[in-house]
C-alpha cells in the first residue's frame, strides 16, 4: 500500500485551523467566555501570541499530515466513501486523543469542566474541517 497524501489538502486543512480557532475564539463567539474560564488577558498586546500562532501553525500541519495519512490507510483497509473515512477517522481519533487527553489532563489540574467541554468542542470541529478538506480532496490515483 503507498501511502498516498494530497499536501495541498493537508496546507488547506492547516490554514483551516487558524479559521477555525479565529472565528471560535472571537469575544462574540466562545472568546469572552474561554478567557475567562482559562485566566486568559484578552486584552494583552499581540505580539505576545507570536510565538503561540507559529506553535499552532506547526501542530496543525502535523495533526492534518496524521489525519490525512490515517485516512488513506483506513480507506485502504476498508474502502467505501473517502469523504465519510475521513470525517470517521478524524472523529475517532479526536475522541481517542484529543479528547481523552484533555480531559485527564484537566481534571488532574482541576480545570472548569465547562472550560473542558469549550476547549474539546473547538477541538472536534477542527478536526471535522480538516477531515471534510482532506475528504473532498482525496490524493491522485486513490478513489
Amino acid at each position: 500500500m503507498e501511502l498516498a497524501i494530497n499536501y495541498w489538502a493537508v496546507i488547506l486543512a492547516t490554514l483551516s485551523t487558524m479559521v477555525v480557532g479565529s472565528i471560535w475564539y472571537t469575544p462574540k463567539v466562545f472568546g469572552t467566555r474561554w478567557a475567562k474560564l482559562a485566566n486568559v488577558d484578552m486584552n494583552r498586546p499581540g505580539s505576545s501570541a507570536t510565538i503561540a500562532i507559529i506553535v499552532t501553525v506547526v501542530v496543525s500541519f502535523v495533526s492534518a499530515w496524521v489525519l490525512a495519512a490515517a485516512t488513506v490507510v483506513v480507506w485502504h483497509a476498508f474502502g467505501g466513501s473517502f469523504l465519510l473515512t475521513a470525517v470517521g477517522t478524524g472523529a475517532v481519533l479526536w475522541a481517542g486523543f484529543t479528547a481523552a487527553r484533555f480531559i485527564t489532563h484537566d481534571a488532574f489540574e482541576g480545570r472548569p469542566t465547562s472550560l473542558t467541554v469549550l476547549n474539546i468542542a473547538h477541538e472536534l470541529v477542527t478536526v471535522l474541517v480538516m477531515a471534510l478538506i482532506i475528504g473532498v480532496w482525496p490524493p491522485a490515483g486513490t478513489v
